[in-house]
């Protein structure tokens, strides 16, 4: 039995097009904050941008059903919470050599191989946000072969099949702590969490947006999660969305 965080409730399904479409029909038909939705398979998993998100049986498919009431803002930082707890529970299932860090924007990777992503979306007004839902789908029994990232998957990384009630049960105690944190101290302590395991922080990359490609270093990133881009004529640039290649280009 899933030993799950107070003010959780979860809803498990076989089979979804999409964990987030799912939470979002339930959201706006008045589900409670904390609900989830796990499903052991999706049909049409979406992620960044639309793209498809290959969704076989055997890996974690969620999502998570928060009301904040907070402004757009404040709200879209919940993608640095997720981030940093999803990181913690694969750090705690993965053996104690693996590197596990954040990649800018939603990405989790282990030793620069992509293992989980993140994908949110939000309902409110300009005042507000009424809720948000935090997908999320990590490899674990399997990981796709042919990707613009290199992944891998938790058996693969473990050498032995771990229980996906494990991986859910400690992604969702992370995020809830996290979120709790989050609502009563505010964005400091989870910026700091993120920074301290952001890929390729001070280095060489690539940010590929939709017009256009930028090479330069990665400074920072800000407290609304924008990633601060130093070109290389010392100009800093603020970037809210895209897609990042480590390294030079």
């Amino acid at each position: 039995m899933l030993s799950l965080p107070g003010g959780c409730t979860l809803i498990e399904l076989h089979s979804v097009d999409s964990t987030n479409d799912e939470a979002r029909d339930r959201a706006q038909n008045g589900a409670a904050d904390g609900t989830v939705v796990w499903a052991r398979e999706q049909t049409a998993g979406r992620g960044r941008r639309g793209r498809d998100w290959s969704s076989p049986i055997g890996n974690l498919y969620t999502s998570t059903i928060f009301q904040p009431d907070r402004p757009p803002g404040e709200a879209a930082q919940l993608s640095l919470v997720a981030a940093v707890a999803l990181a913690e529970a694969l750090e705690a299932v993965l053996p104690s050599k693996a590197e596990v860090v954040c990649k800018w924007p939603n990405d989790i990777l282990v030793d620069g191989q992509k293992i989980a992503g993140i994908l949110l979306e939000a309902e409110g007004n300009g005042d507000a946000v009424h809720w948000i839902v935090i997908g999320c789908g990590v490899n674990v029994a399997s990981h796709p072969e042919t990707a613009a990232y290199p992944a891998t998957g938790v058996n693969m990384e473990c050498g032995e099949n771990i229980a996906l009630e494990t991986v859910l049960e400690r992604y969702l105690n992370r995020l809830f702590i996290w979120r709790d944190w989050w609502l009563n101290s505010g964005i400091k302590p989870v910026r700091r969490a993120w920074i301290n395991r952001a890929a390729g922080l001070g280095g060489p990359i690539t940010v590929r947006l939709p017009d256009r490609e930028l090479s330069g270093r990665f400074s920072d990133m800000d407290e609304d999660g924008a990633l601060l881009l130093e070109l290389p004529d010392g100009v800093q640039q603020r970037i809210t969305a895209g897609d990042v290649f480590l390294g030079s280009a």
